[in-house]
Protein backbone atom coordinates (compact mmCIF):
# COMPACT_ATOMS: atom_id res chain seq x y z
CA UNK A 1 0.00 0.00 0.00
CA UNK A 2 1.15 3.63 -0.92
CA UNK A 3 -0.38 6.40 -1.23
CA UNK A 4 0.91 9.89 -2.79
CA UNK A 5 0.76 12.98 -1.25
CA UNK A 6 -2.12 14.26 -3.57
CA UNK A 7 -3.84 11.03 -2.45
CA UNK A 8 -3.51 12.01 1.25
CA UNK A 9 -4.71 15.41 0.59
CA UNK A 10 -8.28 14.17 -0.63
CA UNK A 11 -8.49 11.48 1.69
CA UNK A 12 -8.08 14.61 4.32
CA UNK A 13 -11.14 16.39 2.62
CA UNK A 14 -12.98 13.17 2.54
CA UNK A 15 -12.34 12.22 6.18
CA UNK A 16 -13.77 15.66 7.77
CA UNK A 17 -16.67 15.24 10.08
CA UNK A 18 -15.95 11.28 9.80
CA UNK A 19 -15.90 9.71 12.83
CA UNK A 20 -12.74 8.07 14.36
CA UNK A 21 -13.70 4.33 14.01
CA UNK A 22 -14.83 5.24 10.14
CA UNK A 23 -11.32 6.42 9.81
CA UNK A 24 -9.39 3.71 11.46
CA UNK A 25 -11.56 0.48 9.72
CA UNK A 26 -10.63 2.16 6.79
CA UNK A 27 -7.03 2.29 7.32
CA UNK A 28 -7.39 -1.28 8.65
CA UNK A 29 -8.65 -2.56 5.53
CA UNK A 30 -5.45 -0.88 3.60
CA UNK A 31 -3.17 -2.14 6.26
CA UNK A 32 -0.92 -5.16 5.67
CA UNK A 33 0.35 -4.74 9.00
CA UNK A 34 -0.98 -2.24 11.76
CA UNK A 35 0.18 -0.69 15.15
CA UNK A 36 -0.77 1.53 17.51
CA UNK A 37 1.89 3.58 19.49
CA UNK A 38 1.35 5.44 23.11
CA UNK A 39 2.99 6.88 25.93
CA UNK A 40 -0.31 6.95 28.29
CA UNK A 41 -0.20 10.30 28.38
CA UNK A 42 -3.45 12.65 28.78
CA UNK A 43 -6.60 11.66 26.31
CA UNK A 44 -4.24 8.50 24.95
CA UNK A 45 -7.11 6.47 26.19
CA UNK A 46 -9.02 7.72 23.14
CA UNK A 47 -7.18 6.10 19.91
CA UNK A 48 -6.35 2.96 22.42
CA UNK A 49 -10.25 2.22 23.07
CA UNK A 50 -10.79 3.49 19.47
CA UNK A 51 -8.61 1.42 17.44
CA UNK A 52 -8.89 -2.07 19.61
CA UNK A 53 -12.54 -1.48 18.96
CA UNK A 54 -12.11 -1.88 15.72
CA UNK A 55 -8.86 -4.49 16.22
CA UNK A 56 -8.62 -6.20 19.32
CA UNK A 57 -5.22 -7.55 18.34
CA UNK A 58 -3.40 -4.69 16.88
CA UNK A 59 -0.07 -4.64 18.49
CA UNK A 60 -0.23 -1.31 20.97
CA UNK A 61 3.99 -0.58 21.44
CA UNK A 62 4.83 1.58 24.37
CA UNK A 63 7.76 2.75 24.83
CA UNK A 64 8.29 3.26 28.25
CA UNK A 65 11.26 5.76 28.89
CA UNK A 66 11.73 4.79 32.71
CA UNK A 67 10.63 8.39 33.89
CA UNK A 68 6.98 8.17 34.15
CA UNK A 69 4.97 9.28 36.84
CA UNK A 70 3.56 6.60 39.43
CA UNK A 71 0.04 7.85 38.18
CA UNK A 72 0.71 7.28 34.84
CA UNK A 73 1.65 3.51 35.49
CA UNK A 74 -1.11 2.81 37.44
CA UNK A 75 -3.27 4.20 34.81
CA UNK A 76 -1.24 1.93 31.85
CA UNK A 77 -1.83 -1.10 33.97
CA UNK A 78 -5.63 -0.23 34.33
CA UNK A 79 -5.87 -0.27 30.19
CA UNK A 80 -3.83 -3.09 29.98
CA UNK A 81 -5.89 -4.87 31.75
CA UNK A 82 -9.57 -3.28 30.81
CA UNK A 83 -8.96 -3.22 26.97
CA UNK A 84 -6.97 -6.42 26.77
CA UNK A 85 -4.13 -4.19 25.03
CA UNK A 86 -1.72 -6.69 22.79
CA UNK A 87 0.80 -4.40 24.70
CA UNK A 88 4.85 -4.74 23.05
CA UNK A 89 6.82 -3.00 25.60
CA UNK A 90 10.34 -1.52 24.24
CA UNK A 91 12.81 0.28 27.13
CA UNK A 92 15.99 2.13 26.93
CA UNK A 93 19.64 0.22 26.87
CA UNK A 94 20.47 1.45 29.97
CA UNK A 95 18.46 1.63 33.45
CA UNK A 96 17.50 5.20 34.46
CA UNK A 97 18.97 4.30 37.48
CA UNK A 98 22.29 4.51 35.87
CA UNK A 99 21.60 7.19 33.63
CA UNK A 100 20.33 9.08 36.85
CA UNK A 101 24.09 8.70 38.67
CA UNK A 102 26.30 9.66 35.57
CA UNK A 103 23.60 12.21 33.74
CA UNK A 104 20.66 12.82 35.45
CA UNK A 105 17.88 14.46 33.17
CA UNK A 106 19.66 16.96 31.10
CA UNK A 107 17.67 20.46 30.44
CA UNK A 108 16.36 21.62 26.96
CA UNK A 109 19.55 23.92 27.27
CA UNK A 110 22.34 21.10 28.13
CA UNK A 111 23.89 20.02 24.79
CA UNK A 112 23.54 16.17 26.52
CA UNK A 113 19.54 16.58 26.21
CA UNK A 114 19.64 14.94 22.84
CA UNK A 115 21.60 11.89 23.98
CA UNK A 116 19.47 11.90 26.85
CA UNK A 117 16.17 11.82 24.14
CA UNK A 118 17.96 9.24 21.96
CA UNK A 119 18.82 7.12 24.77
CA UNK A 120 15.03 6.63 26.53
CA UNK A 121 13.01 7.32 23.70
CA UNK A 122 14.24 7.34 19.81
CA UNK A 123 16.47 4.21 20.00
CA UNK A 124 13.76 2.08 22.01
CA UNK A 125 11.12 3.79 18.96
CA UNK A 126 13.42 2.72 16.07
CA UNK A 127 14.13 -0.51 17.44
CA UNK A 128 10.11 -0.91 17.88
CA UNK A 129 9.73 0.35 14.01
CA UNK A 130 12.09 -1.98 12.44
CA UNK A 131 10.66 -5.27 14.67
CA UNK A 132 7.12 -4.62 13.51
CA UNK A 133 7.76 -3.12 10.20
CA UNK A 134 3.94 -1.47 10.04
CA UNK A 135 2.93 0.15 7.31
CA UNK A 136 0.57 1.65 9.07
CA UNK A 137 0.84 3.57 12.46
CA UNK A 138 -1.88 4.51 14.31
CA UNK A 139 -0.99 7.84 16.81
CA UNK A 140 -3.38 10.31 18.50
CA UNK A 141 -1.62 13.58 17.16
CA UNK A 142 -3.85 16.54 17.28
CA UNK A 143 -4.11 19.79 15.76
CA UNK A 144 -2.90 22.89 18.40
CA UNK A 145 -0.42 20.53 20.38
CA UNK A 146 2.34 21.78 18.33
CA UNK A 147 3.66 23.86 15.49
CA UNK A 148 4.79 20.75 13.54
CA UNK A 149 1.42 18.77 14.06
CA UNK A 150 -0.52 21.71 12.98
CA UNK A 151 1.09 21.10 9.58
CA UNK A 152 -0.37 17.63 9.38
CA UNK A 153 -3.84 16.13 9.57
CA UNK A 154 -5.74 13.14 9.75
CA UNK A 155 -3.35 11.58 7.39
CA UNK A 156 0.28 12.01 6.78
CA UNK A 157 3.75 10.35 5.89
CA UNK A 158 6.22 9.64 8.39
CA UNK A 159 9.94 10.29 7.21
CA UNK A 160 9.92 6.12 6.39
CA UNK A 161 6.91 6.20 4.07
CA UNK A 162 4.86 4.95 6.67
CA UNK A 163 1.02 6.11 6.76
CA UNK A 164 0.74 7.90 10.22
CA UNK A 165 -3.06 7.76 10.82
CA UNK A 166 -4.55 10.22 13.62
CA UNK A 167 -8.03 9.67 13.76
CA UNK A 168 -8.93 12.55 16.73
CA UNK A 169 -6.58 15.18 14.65
CA UNK A 170 -9.31 17.51 14.95
CA UNK A 171 -10.93 16.88 18.17
CA UNK A 172 -10.44 19.68 21.06
CA UNK A 173 -9.89 18.51 24.93
CA UNK A 174 -13.52 19.20 25.47
CA UNK A 175 -14.57 16.54 22.45
CA UNK A 176 -12.35 14.62 23.82
CA UNK A 177 -13.75 14.74 27.69
CA UNK A 178 -17.40 14.13 25.94
CA UNK A 179 -15.76 10.88 24.30
CA UNK A 180 -14.35 9.31 27.46
CA UNK A 181 -17.14 10.50 29.73
CA UNK A 182 -19.44 8.50 26.97
CA UNK A 183 -17.99 5.52 27.43
CA UNK A 184 -16.69 5.84 31.35
CA UNK A 185 -13.05 5.97 30.42
CA UNK A 186 -10.09 7.07 32.67
CA UNK A 187 -7.58 9.68 31.74
CA UNK A 188 -4.20 11.04 33.05
CA UNK A 189 -3.03 14.11 33.93
CA UNK A 190 -0.06 13.41 36.31
CA UNK A 191 1.95 12.89 33.55
CA UNK A 192 5.71 14.08 32.41
CA UNK A 193 7.88 13.73 29.55
CA UNK A 194 11.49 14.35 30.26
CA UNK A 195 12.63 14.26 26.24
CA UNK A 196 10.10 17.41 25.89
CA UNK A 197 9.54 19.23 29.03
CA UNK A 198 7.32 22.00 27.48
CA UNK A 199 4.12 20.79 25.78
CA UNK A 200 5.07 22.47 22.62
CA UNK A 201 8.25 20.82 22.03
CA UNK A 202 8.73 17.65 20.19
CA UNK A 203 10.98 14.87 20.62
CA UNK A 204 11.67 13.89 17.28
CA UNK A 205 9.67 10.72 16.53
CA UNK A 206 7.17 12.98 14.15
CA UNK A 207 9.85 14.92 12.54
Amino acid sequence: MAFTEEQIQKLNQEFKGKQPQEIISWAIDQAAKAVVTTNFRPYEVAILHAVTQVDSSIPVIWCDTGYNTPNTYRHAEELIDRLKLNIKLYVPKQTSSHRDAVMGIPGIEDPRHQLFTEQVKLEPFRRAMEEHRPDVWFTNLRKGQTALRDSLDVLSLSKDGVLKVSPFYHYSDNELDVYLEERNLPNEHKYFDPTKVLENRECGLHT
